[in-house]
């Protein structure tokens, strides 16, 4: 598992498209969160804004990056051929799947928590000017706050679960376009449904079982009773479709030929 773990990292930080890809995550995230930060106001109190939320905004954009780093882990092995070699040094398939499953969660988690704190620190030294005062019923985002640090660790789970559905997903069609598309409509078809439906029972359905449904869900630290699923509850469900796409991948790995 070690040797394996090795080879994965090897191959992940080797490929410059892959460290670009790792630091436009973190850009991305950082650049969105700071802009929605900036242009947010609060003009009374009531406003009915979450400063946590909005500073964390640029997490919708930065999963996107994520599931392109986890796609291409798999789908770059099989579109040149590698995959046959990598079977062939580690051929317990199930140790290659651990291992490629363990450096991305490792990845992503280094680049989530700096996207994120970036984005909080942001969002901290801009929105006291943006109305979001002790007049109108905020205090300064602190991680010191159950709710935002609860929005932080969330987040930065959020992004290691989309990471890792996102390799289920490669390993289940091998082809990395393919695998994209499927974790975009995932991710933004449910939304777009929720709001399409008329029937309102079946709007809390939809987005009850939406993946990014969680990712509001976690960073909301204003009328949390209001949402359709917990915070917590939220990052459950992603974490099924994760564990969920990971398993399939991972028995499709063994039953096929690479």
């Amino acid at each position: 598992m070690t040797c394996a773990g090795r080879a994965e990292w090897t191959k992940l930080r080797t490929d410059a498209s892959n460290g670009w890809l790792t630091l436009g995550v973190i850009a991305l995230t950082v650049a969105v969160s700071a802009a929605v930060a900036m242009t947010s106001r609060c003009d009374a109190t009531g406003c009915g804004g979450d400063p946590t939320r909005l500073s964390l905004t640029g997490v919708m954009v930065g999963q996107v990056v994520v599931a392109i780093v986890a796609v291409l882990m798999v789908g770059n092995e099989y579109s040149t051929g590698m995959m046959r070699t990598t079977l062939t040094a580690v051929p317990r398939r199930l140790t290659v799947l651990y291992a490629k499953s363990a450096v991305l969660t490792a990845v992503m988690l280094v680049a989530g928590t700096v996207s994120v704190l970036g984005s909080l620190l942001i969002g901290r030294l801009v929105q006291a000017g943006r109305g979001f005062t002790k007049e109108h019923g905020f205090s300064a985002m602190s991680l010191a706050d159950e709710p935002t640090l609860r929005a932080a660790v969330g987040s930065i789970l959020y992004l290691v679960l989309i990471g890792l559905l996102s390799l289920g997903i490669a390993l289940i069609v091998r082809n990395s376009a393919t695998a994209i598309g499927i974790v975009l409509a995932l991710l933004f078809v449910f939304p777009i449904l929720a709001q399409v439906v008329a029937d309102p029972d079946w709007q809390r359905h939809l987005q009850q079982i939406a993946p990014m449904t969680a990712s509001v869900a976690v960073q909301t630290t204003v009328d949390v009773d209001g949402l359709p699923l917990g915070p917590w509850q939220g990052l459950g469900v992603v974490a099924l479709w994760a564990v969920g796409a990971i398993a399939a991948g991972g028995w499709l790995l063994r039953s096929r030929d690479a």
